[in-house]
């Protein structure tokens, strides 16, 4: 019997992700055709139905749903297979695909990247911003090799090493009558004016446990950080903004930030990666350049820690 190839067991998990033959082609760079051949040779080596094929859009069957699991698994092995082979005994060179959340993009990478282009002229950064879940399905994939977030993460076995704490400030109209200098707490904020990102990203969740009140399912909300901060200047409400991203977001006179009285609510910001990757020592080098970038202490290159799967 011959033995699947790592280009139909790619195709089956975008096909799994994408449920329509034409997005997951996309998503693969080929034709429809060419994927939709690929997937019929795949049923007929193993013998079994894999996709039910649907007038609008595809499903797997139960035996093709696992088999795109397990698929994953191999061709994330593949992909670390490959990167011992070209990275050994070379810190940060050739291509690195760096996973990192929105609201950490716009304040951390302006810094990091030009570092990084300075010491490590032969590494190539492939950029993928999007929400926690997108990042850490996309690493267990094996299409990002690394992802910057906030920790812990608990959808997959991964390691992770801190980088630094990223404290929240609440940032309210300038109107407001509380000084600047005044020290709020949890209960000091309104969650009827609480403005909030929209589902799925993290710092909606992290703001709603600051503010211990149920999570909110309106179906309204603003993409980024830059919106929710003009709402606020404009006196609709106030929201929670991290320490990382104040000099980019609140340069407007119309906002007044208020800080916690200790223990002050933040986030921990770190970086994950397979458990498998052989590419250890370069995540951990770049930590050391994320955290020397945004003047923070170096994390602990000898203390990567493993995250096993339905970690708090």
């Amino acid at each position: 019997m011959d033995m699947p190839t790592l280009r139909q067991l790619r195709y089956l998990a975008a096909l799994a992700k994408y449920r329509h033959f034409g997005r997951a082609a996309e998503a693969c760079a080929v034709t429809q055709p060419a994927l939709s051949m690929q997937i019929r040779e795949l049923e007929q080596e193993l013998d079994v139905k894999l996709v039910e094929r649907r007038p609008s859009d595809v499903a797997l069957t139960e035996i093709g749903q696992e088999i795109a699991r397990r698929g994953e698994r191999i061709v994330s092995g593949a992909h670390d297979l490959v990167d011992f082979a070209r990275h050994r005994g070379r810190l940060l060179t050739g291509r690195l695909a760096l996973g990192v959340i929105p609201s950490l993009a716009p304040y951390v990478l302006p810094k990091v990247l030009p570092m990084l282009q300075r010491r490590f002229p032969d590494l190539r950064v492939e950029l993928r911003e999007t929400q926690t879940k997108g990042l850490i399905d996309e690493l267990t994939r094996g299409a990002l090799d690394v992802a910057m977030l906030a920790l812990p993460v608990a959808e997959a076995e991964v390691e992770a090493i801190r980088l630094f704490e990223d404290s929240f400030l609440l940032a309210v109209p300038a109107t407001d009558p509380r000084p600047a200098t005044a020290r709020v707490t949890a209960a000091d904020i309104d969650p009827q004016r609480l403005i909030l990102l929209e589902e799925g990203h993290c710092l909606r969740d992290q703001a709603l446990a600051v503010c211990a009140v149920e999570r909110r399912n309106t179906g309204l909300g603003a993409t980024s950080l830059a919106t929710v901060t003009q709402m606020v200047a404009n006196g609709y409400g106030e929201t929670l903004v991290p320490q990382v991203a104040i000099d980019v977001e609140v340069r407007d006179e119309r906002i007044k930030l208020l800080r916690f009285a200790p223990p002050q609510p933040g986030r921990t910001i770190g970086l994950v990666w397979r458990h498998t990757s052989p590419r250890k020592v370069d995540f951990v080098a770049l930590g050391q350049i994320v955290t020397e970038a945004l003047g923070f202490k170096a994390p602990d290159a000898s203390g990567p820690r493993r995250q096993k799967k339905g970690a708090a």
